[in-house]
């Protein structure tokens, strides 16, 4: 073997050994790859169990008892939380209830505690014939309009037919305002005219308020007219001249004659002032007495 023969030689057992050690060392490492994944699988079993294993939570959790549902009438104004509870309500929907009456809620109507968040309406229909909702919670308002007539509730009142008739001096003013022409402004101002008066001895007295429609005329009627008599021999000139069929000038001649003369014992003593004429005698005597 010469020289060259030697050299290839030992280069082919240098590159075989390099081979040799190369494939160990990559097998080796493979090995501990395996391993740690196979350790890794083990914890992992550990820290998570196999699906079989939830069998016995899964049947424990159905036979955990179920809560038991009441029905029974309430007030949701006033129940506690032991009742709400008892209805079926979740804590979180007691709390809400507690947290709304707190601020200064009220349940007026049943259809308030349908509000309640979370609430199905499968629930609310179970609950809600036996809501009760006291009357202590009702508007203060509602009060005054229970104790209110009917008939002043009415927008649009029923008029009167032709025939139909109301006495003057007794009717309030919704029975005025049934007689056709006749609203609100001409009813208030019947009755004023008539306190005023003293109380209507005529139907044309009607005609004394500004714009007075002619065609209501017809349907009212005077009963029996009893107006308040003023004392002409007792009242001051203030006090006469209240009356709207006295101006200041008819009281100032009353009160000179009675100065003059004494008492006035009818009102034809009172021709002489010309202030007191025929037609303003007629309309007064009505009124007065001595």
């Amino acid at each position: 073997m010469n020289r060259n023969d030697r050299r290839i030689a030992i280069t082919a057992s240098i590159c075989l050994a390099l081979a040799i050690l190369l494939f160990i060392i990559v097998d080796g490492d493979s090995g501990v790859t395996m391993a740690s994944k196979q350790t890794a699988d083990s914890s992992q079993t550990s820290q998570y169990p196999k699906k079989g294993r939830y069998k016995g939570s899964k049947n424990s959790l159905a036979n955990l008892p179920e809560r038991h549902v009441e029905t029974f009438p309430f007030d949701p104004n006033t129940a506690d939380s032991s009742q709400l509870l008892r209805l079926g309500l979740s804590p979180f929907q007691v709390r809400n209830i507690y947290k709304y009456r707190a601020r200064g809620g009220v349940y007026r109507r049943k259809e308030d505690f349908a509000r309640l968040y979370g609430l199905t309406v499968k629930d609310y229909r179970r609950m809600e014939p036996f809501i009760r909702i006291s009357s202590d919670y009702q508007p203060a308002a509602s009060l005054v309009d229970s104790q209110r007539p009917q008939r002043d509730t009415l927008r649009y009142p029923v008029k009167l037919r032709e025939y139909e008739h109301i006495v003057l001096n007794t009717a309030d003013t919704s029975q005025l305002k049934k007689v056709p022409g006749i609203g609100s402004y001409y009813a208030k101002e019947i009755m004023r005219r008539g306190q005023w008066l003293g109380g209507y001895v005529s139907i044309d007295q009607l005609d004394e308020i500004d714009g007075f429609p002619q065609s209501a005329k017809q349907y009212f009627v005077i009963d029996h007219p009893s107006p308040k008599r003023l004392n002409i021999n007792k009242l001051s000139l203030d006090q006469l001249r209240r009356h709207p069929y006295i101006n200041y000038y008819q009281a100032k001649a009353i009160v000179d004659y009675r100065r003059m003369h004494g008492n006035i014992t009818s009102l034809e003593q009172l021709r002489l002032s010309r202030d007191f004429t025929p037609e303003a005698i007629r309309r007064l005597e009505p009124y007065i007495t001595y």
